[in-house]
């Protein structure tokens, strides 16, 4: 028994291992409070977009020398911005839109790689480096975090109404182009923090997961924030934890335990669930019967 709780608690006795499972869990509790605006919104293409549209603003950060943050946070503005001028002076479907747009901006950092390739590591653009962050960048993920929770403290309420109804949001006054704006902003700080943890691969998982698998659980928003908040946590803690003993890779397994809860909750959810669903079938066919 002894020997198996030292093989539990082995990972806190490493500094880079505290750090990393601290850092996942803060950063996978503020995607989750986000994730669920995303998924109300049906923005969860937009969280892809956002997350590797970012690449080539990390990429010119490395090569510049400057703070990557900045780098992938200007990206993903502009990034977002043009997806907005498009979708305006076109017939262009959104979809198309963000398909078109997303991919361009990947091409673009990956090009910038290409031609950097010793100044810039694709590897930790792509799959992140949570257990090498340094002092910097955790100060970095916490500014972005706190301002992201701060603006949806004050802001939650006017966000839900436009994510849910932009047209009855507009009619009651709320400024809906100035919360678009607010909204694409938090994604895209919170794409360059989870850039850290996961990576611009999976960044879109820890921006949709938790808040689709919230979704399958309640029908109250606000439960579903909290919900979607906890899962984030847990999830992002559990997988740094994990991906110790695995030894794989951190981002891997923190989404990897992200799609095993939301696969239970589709199957098992008491009310959203598949066979819920199926035993509410069965009961309005019997009801209906001679």
């Amino acid at each position: 028994m002894t020997e198996w709780f030292d093989l539990l608690v082995t990972p806190f006795h490493y500094d880079y291992m505290l750090r990393a499972i601290w850092v996942s869990a803060w950063i996978g509790g503020v995607c989750g409070l986000l994730s669920a605006f995303v998924t109300l919104k049906g923005w969860s293409l937009m969280g892809d977009a956002l997350s590797h549209a970012v690449v080539p603003g990390v990429a010119l950060a490395y090569i510049l020398g400057l703070p990557f943050a900045l780098g992938a946070f200007v990206a993903g503005l502009l990034a977002a911005g043009t997806m907005a001028f498009i979708k305006a002076k076109s017939r262009i479907r959104e979809d198309a839109t963000i398909g078109i747009v997303f991919t361009a901006y990947f091409a673009l950092g990956l090009l910038l790689i290409s031609l950097f390739p010793a100044r810039v590591d694709l590897k930790v653009i792509l799959l992140g480096n949570i257990l090498g962050i340094s002092d910097p960048d955790i100060r970095q993920v916490l500014v972005i975090s706190l301002i992201t929770m701060v603006v949806l403290a004050l802001k939650w309420r006017d966000l839900m109404l436009f994510c849910f109804d932009p047209g009855q949001a507009r009619t009651i006054g709320l400024p809906a182009g100035g919360l678009q704006v607010v909204l694409l902003a938090l994604l895209s700080a919170m794409a360059v923090a989870a850039l850290q943890a996961v990576g611009a691969c999976l960044v879109v998982a820890m921006l949709v997961t938790p808040g689709a698998t919230a979704y399958l659980l309640t029908d109250r928003f606000g439960k579903m924030l909290w919900l979607s908040a906890m899962m984030g946590v847990v999830t992002s803690l559990g997988g740094a934890y994990a991906s110790y003993f695995f030894n794989g890779a951190t981002g891997g397994c923190i989404v990897t335990l992200q799609t095993l809860v939301f696969l239970a909750a589709f199957l098992f959810a008491p009310k959203h669930g598949m066979f819920a669903s199926r035993r509410q079938i069965r009961l309005a066919a019997t009801s209906i019967q001679p």
